[in-house]
């Protein structure tokens, strides 16, 4: 281990050492992504938030350790924690993992070196917290976490095959996610839906149900916070959720139909042309506002080097927790009918002086959540063209 020069970093009230390496891949002889620190400030909070719901002390998987920074930080700055599991099948990983413990002198944190499918499946029932934050897609660790993961448990998932749930590559979110997707404009909310969506059917064959307390799309990642609950029957009212998004690129119209096996309409009821279809996906509720104001209350009690992004990602998420599937990119609409586009506010102003609904989203700067339609919303653009 002494031929690796040594790099030295903090993030909240963590320290932790590792080789250092000249970029992020998972040649790294032990992975760890300075491009995630925000990924994690968010996830300490979500699991402080999540343990004082359960009033008790909570368990928790790090299902790929790497540097060991995710889960020393579990235990170190989150009350309420029990027993850290850190999984890495890298024996580098694991040296530096026991140092990096040692480093911040901890106890109740086991390192194992295990493929992750069968570290899961060897544990079951045994963690309150599953976290799988792979190197590209989590798709194949899904099934072995739906067989694990306990009743009323977390899981939380990341995803960086963005170009694949975002339709850029059609072929590979099919063979990952059992989903086709479509590269509109609010292609990385279908891709969460679509993240989401396999999430559901997956733990389904366990009698297991989701639901989506918190998600959001950032730079390179996806990532999911999912309560998970147990039962037959709530999981098939919960598969009620599954569906499709069909999207007119002439047009820009939009519409959801609900069910794995539903009939959907293939042209297009505004303007006659043919819909292209996104699906299967998770057509409800993918941010709780309840557990993201949670969130964010908790940030004054934490040290958040990311404080201030993830202050504005979480109110952008807590204003979109009722918000209807899908939204408008307003230069898009204007492109289509030729015209300038006025101001983002005077904009909103008058959606919502029509009697309709409308906030901003975190997944686009110009992006609008409305009950309006793309009839509703050229109208108002033509009328306030500047």
């Amino acid at each position: 281990m002494d031929e690796y020069k040594i790099k030295s970093i903090e993030e909240g009230l963590t320290k932790i050492e590792f080789p250092e390496f000249d970029k992020i891949s998972s040649d790294a002889p032990v992975f760890y992504n300075p491009h995630m620190e925000l990924n994690r400030d968010l996830s300490i909070l979500a699991l402080q938030v999540f343990q004082r719901e359960q009033e008790r002390d909570i368990d928790i998987c790090d299902l790929f350790g790497g540097s060991g920074i995710r889960g020393i930080r579990y235990k170190n700055e989150i009350n309420g924690v029990g027993n850290v599991y850190i999984n890495d099948i890298s024996e580098v990983a694991n040296h530096y993992e026991r140092h990096n413990i040692e480093l911040n002198g901890l106890k109740d944190i086991e390192v194992h070196q295990h493929d992750a499918s069968m570290f899961l499946r060897m544990m079951r029932g045994k963690f309150d917290v599953i976290d799988i934050d792979p190197f590209g897609t989590p798709s194949p660790f899904l099934d072995s976490a739906g067989y694990c993961a306990g009743r009323n448990s977390l899981l939380c998932v990341t995803a960086t095959d963005t170009s694949a749930l975002c339709g850029t590559y059609k072929e590979p979110c099919i063979r990952k996610y059992n989903a086709k997707p479509y590269k509109s404009e609010y292609c990385h909310e279908t891709g969460i839906r679509i993240l989401a969506g396999f999430v559901a059917l997956t733990l389904s064959k366990y009698a297991k149900c989701i639901e989506v307390k918190m998600s959001h799309s950032t730079e390179h990642y996806m990532r999911l916070y999912i309560n998970v609950k147990k039962g037959s029957k709530k999981t098939d009212e919960s598969l009620k959720n599954i569906g499709y998004i069909s999207h007119c690129k002439h047009c820009l119209h939009r519409q959801t139909s609900l069910g794995m096996a539903t009939s959907v309409d293939e042209i297009c009821p505004v303007c006659g042309e043919k819909l292209i279809h996104a699906g299967p996906l998770w057509l409800g509720d993918i941010q709780n506002s309840d557990f993201i104001q949670k969130m964010i209350d908790e940030i004054e009690n934490k040290k958040i080097n990311t404080e201030k992004q993830a202050l504005k990602l979480l109110n952008s998420c807590l204003l979109e927790a009722d918000a209807p599937a899908t939204f408008y990119d307003v230069h898009k609409i204007c492109k289509s009918l030729g015209i300038s586009a006025a101001k983002l506010d005077l904009i909103f102003d008058e959606i919502k002086k029509e009697g309709f609904t409308a906030v901003k989203t975190h997944f686009n700067p110009l992006g609008i959540k409305t009950n309006a339609t793309v009839k509703d919303l050229q109208n108002i653009l033509l009328k306030l063209e500047p």
